[in-house]
């Protein structure tokens, strides 16, 4: 989001001005605490920006190509709420795109529970063709919280890897980690050549291999 700032003519003082006192008028100061409360709310507004941003990516409304170093939005149509596509029972990995073998699925299951066993984190991974997709559904689905990572497959924006981030696990995974991801295996002609499954397959793989790592300056440095 970009602000323009609009700035005031010059202004040219031919002789020193007198001091004029004036009481401040109701309507000056109406519009003084309209000025403050607009302020309060755009400071507000800022750290907000992540949480709001799982209902962009979920609702198709925006979907999210987080790279941290500018968010980067391609703007859909509707907004998408179809819990009717969840399944019966929890998983941690739902295809309604048919991206997936059923042995792919269990595998990055499989992988997913280790990952949390292992660091406590939660990578939950919804593969969809928009508008085919649960959307804001998932998020009471999986318990969407601060340790969660929630990863979108969606080819639709042409780059397939969107993630969201928890506070949680921002604090520890250095931001350009997504966008370096999102870059090397959710480019348009890496999915085309080698498949969405591919691309999803790898993504998963490297977000493992980023969370198992030690905490320091330099980890995951290397998108693997």
């Amino acid at each position: 989001m970009a602000f323009l700032l609009q700035l005031p003519s010059p202004l040219i003082l031919r002789h020193p001005p007198l001091p004029v006192f004036t009481s401040p008028t109701k309507a000056s100061l109406s519009h003084k605490i309209t000025q403050t409360h607009n302020s309060i709310q755009l400071s507000k507004g800022v750290p907000n920006l992540q949480s709001k941003s799982l209902n962009f990516l979920l609702s198709g409304s925006l979907v999210l190509a987080l790279s941290f170093t500018g968010v980067g939005f391609a703007e859909g149509k509707v907004g998408v709420n179809k819990p009717e596509l969840l399944p019966k029972e929890f998983t941690s990995v739902i295809d309604v795109a048919g991206f997936l073998s059923d042995g792919q699925e269990k595998r990055l299951a499989q992988e997913i529970a280790s990952i949390e066993k292992d660091t406590g984190f939660k990578l939950r991974v919804l593969a969809q063709n928009y508008p085919d997709t649960p959307g804001l559904a998932i998020k009471d689905f999986w318990k969407v919280d601060d340790s969660t990572i929630v990863f979108v497959a969606d080819p639709t924006f042409g780059n397939i890897l969107n993630f969201n981030v928890g506070a949680t696990v921002d604090l520890d995974i250095p931001r350009s980690f997504w966008s370096r991801l999102a870059g090397k295996y959710g480019n348009i002609f890496y999915w085309k050549e080698k498949g969405e499954d591919a691309s999803i397959e790898s993504a998963v793989k490297a977000i493992s291999a980023c969370l198992r790592e030690p905490v320091g300056a330099n980890n995951c440095s290397e998108v693997k």
